[in-house]
Formats: C-alpha cells, structure tokens, sequence
C-alpha cells in the first residue's frame, strides 16, 4: 500500500551530464529567439555535435537573423501522456551561424553531425548554439487518478 507521499508525482532535477543524454535521444526542439519586439519560439530539428554543441539547419529568415551572434533559449522534452511522466532540458546559450569565415574544422565538425531537416525547403545555413547553462527536470509519477469520465463531473 502507497503512503501519502508515494501517491504524489515528484519534480526531480536532472543533472547536467543527463541532460546531454536526453538531448541525444531526441530530434526536435525548440529554439527561442528575441525578434520584432517579442520572443519567439520555433520548432526545429537539431543534432549534438562531438564538443555537445548543439547544431539546427536552417534557411534565411527570421530565426536565422534573430538568432545569429545572440543569446537564444533552446527546450526539448517528452512527454509520456499514459504514465504523465517525462522530462524537460533547457539550455541557455550563445548561437552563430557557421559560414566559410569560420576555420575548416569547425565547418566540417558542424556538417558531420548529420541534422536532416523535416520541413520542406533548403535548409542550406548552419546555427551552433554554444552552451553556458542547462538545467533539467523530470517528473516522476506518483499513482495516477481514476481516468476521466466524461460526464462524471457534473
């Protein structure tokens, strides 16, 4: 029989070694910006790099002017909707566009982590984001309520 405590989801925070982990499982997330006056968040398929650097391909636009030589947010997670469990990273970092200014390693380290966009479109420009912070949170479920009924509620 669970106690009270053990019925209860738990927010636990995820160290920062983990958080790489959990980025490396994963394909999409998001990449929030500051552009027209107003954040803005942008889905987008992504890769670490061998330095866990993370690496987006992109086209010309918004996100790419926004996020160039600029301080960015960048969020995956998941989420499993059964168990309601799941886990969220943040990063916090420094993005660039890699161009041919950049030394010949760093472009060829950036192209080798192999990103392969969804969106339709060329996806010709390449966006590092550098970290300087990740943080991490997983909730653990606790004993889960009786499903919803429609109705039940009345």
């Amino acid at each position: 029989m669970m106690t009270a405590n053990e019925d209860r989801p738990e927010l636990r925070v995820i160290s920062a070694d983990e958080c790489y982990l959990l980025l490396a499982t994963q394909q999409i997330g998001r990449l929030g910006v500051n552009a027209d006056h107003y954040p803005l968040i942008f889905p987008v398929n992504y890769a670490l790099d061998e330095a866990g650097v993370i690496v987006i391909r992109t086209n010309v636009g918004t996100k790419l002017a926004a996020a160039d030589h600029a301080n960015v947010s960048f969020e995956v997670d998941y989420i499993d909707q059964q168990t309601r469990s799941g886990w969220s990273v943040l990063v916090r970092g420094l993005a660039e566009e890699v161009t041919s200014e950049h030394r010949t390693e760093l472009i060829e380290r950036t192209k080798c982590s192999d990103v392969q966009p969804w969106a339709p479109g060329h996806r010709g420009h390449w966006i590092r984001l550098i970290p300087h912070a990740i943080s991490g949170r997983r909730i653990v479920p606790g004993e889960l309520p009786p499903p919803f009924e429609p109705g039940a509620y009345l």
